[in-house]
């Protein structure tokens, strides 16, 4: 469900901020008092929003979470454009953590199109059971394995107007193979982006088409893809649904929904998820750069 992201509440551009040393740039990291207390000073309601300070802000917020997210990937593991489509099928209504953990004994017996084709819905299931919903994503990847098979040859189709044919392939879907697959820059409006972009107040549509058209129009199309990841990355470890932990936010000066969630730094610290809390992310085999960065790997399925 969305929450309420005070959409009616325009904004005006922030006060500019000391620059850093580094980048020479305003730094958006919100500072604490000696009493724990932040001393951010978030976007606050005023005039409307321009549309170009709409822009400037919206793109100094992604350039400010790739400050934080360097090493942001797609949390889905995969070793080639089939298997991160059958991936992102099994997501939808779980986590991309049981996705990775129920993965590999899926394509250990069952490594191309053709041989997922012909399998038996029965002994799918069972393998699919961990991630819910398990029958109709049973169907879901069987039919576009078959499709795959027959219809291109057992090869992932890269285009957005084959892929969207697929069995259980939405646009969503289609453009997280698109990006990551294929390196064609696409916009992944998943629940958490269209979460957040709606709290910052990049859009007031609700449709997902809608605001992907809308946020595409405030970034460089060849920006897309890495705007998905910083955006969504951003949403599981900090800026979350229910309790954002607003305190320990990097862009909370750029936020005008800063004070939804708790604005103590301490107690802020104590709701940061995964390597950002300390713990385990959710891919198995994670990219090297993620593990430099001091993330951990998630332990397979049935691990204690």
């Amino acid at each position: 469900m969305t929450k309420k992201t005070d959409g009616d509440k325009p904004v005006v551009k922030p006060a500019a901020k000391p620059a850093s040393k580094a980048s020479g740039r305003p730094a958006a990291k919100a500072a604490a008092k000696p009493d724990g207390k932040s001393t951010a000073k978030p976007v606050v309601a005023g005039k409307p929003e321009s549309r170009t300070a709409l822009v400037r802000r919206a793109r100094r917020i992604n350039r400010e979470l790739a400050e934080v997210y360097p090493y942001a990937h797609p949390e889905l593991d995969f070793e080639n454009p089939f298997q991160l489509l059958v991936a992102t099928v099994l997501s939808a209504q779980t986590t991309d953590l049981r996705v990775n953990q129920t993965t590999p004994a899926l394509f250990a017996k069952y490594p191309t199109p053709e041989d997922l084709a012909a399998a038996n819905p029965e002994e799918v299931e069972e393998i699919l059971r961990p991630c819910g919903f398990f029958r109709a994503k049973t169907r879901s990847v069987i039919g576009l394995s078959k499709a795959l098979a027959e219809e291109f040859d057992g090869e992932v189709p890269g285009r957005l107007e084959d892929l969207v044919k697929l069995p259980g392939v939405g646009r969503k879907t289609a453009f997280v193979v698109l990006g990551n697959a294929f390196g064609r820059p696409g916009i992944t409006a998943d629940t958490h982006f269209m979460r957040l972009v709606r709290r910052w107040q990049w859009t007031e549509e609700t449709d997902p088409d809608k605001i992907e058209a809308a946020i595409g129009a405030l970034f460089p199309k060849s920006d897309w893809t890495d705007l998905s990841h910083h955006v969504i990355w951003h949403g599981r470890r900090i800026c979350h649904a229910r309790k954002p932990a607003c305190g320990a936010c990097p862009i909370a000066p750029l936020c005008p929904a800063y004070g939804e969630g708790e604005t103590d730094p301490e107690k802020a610290k104590k709701l940061l998820k995964y390597e950002k809390g300390g713990f385990p992310g959710q891919r198995l085999n994670p990219p090297q750069a993620y593990l430099d960065a001091g993330g951990r790997p998630a332990p397979p399925l049935g691990a204690g």
